[in-house]
């Protein structure tokens, strides 16, 4: 369950890093920032719909 949790704050750390990225006009490091949104947004979404979301009880 904690899993959802890691995966979408790694989600959202590569989006900032993505825009941060693209701010500095540093196109390397915003393509493997936008990838690892994408990547793990997509693992977000897919744990989020098989395990649900964590309610913290057991």
């Amino acid at each position: 369950m904690g899993l959802v949790i890691i995966f979408a704050l790694v989600t959202l750390l590569a989006g900032y890093g993505t825009f941060s990225a693209l701010k500095n006009k540093n196109l390397l490091g915003a393509f493997w920032g936008l990838a690892s949104f994408a990547v793990f947004g997509w693992f977000t979404v897919m744990t989020f719909i098989n395990s649900g979301y964590p309610t913290g009880t057991h």
